[in-house]
């Protein structure tokens, strides 16, 4: 365990942080999810602009990587890009 107070205090942060990053990570992924099973062009592009806003504000925050969001992004804008 640790002894210092100021180690203590961030371990807390931490866990907090790490609640957090999970929570956000999670309700894009589900978001995703949602985008792939949608066969509603309208529907589908107003959900893109959303979960592409999600992606970003996440590759940002360094929950998931940059290159991991552009690919998530650009395969999502093709199978939009499909639908009729």
């Amino acid at each position: 365990m640790a002894n210092h107070k100021s180690s203590i205090k961030r371990i807390r942060t931490n866990a907090t942080k790490r609640l957090r990053n999970r929570y956000q990570a999670k309700t894009t992924r589900n978001a995703i999810k949602k985008l792939r099973i949608s066969t509603d062009k309208a529907e589908a592009s107003t959900l893109l602009t959303k979960v592409i806003s999600m992606l970003d504000r996440l590759a940002k925050k360094n929950i998931i990587h940059k290159n991991k969001a552009s690919n998530n992004k650009s395969k999502l804008t093709k199978y939009v890009n499909t639908l009729k």
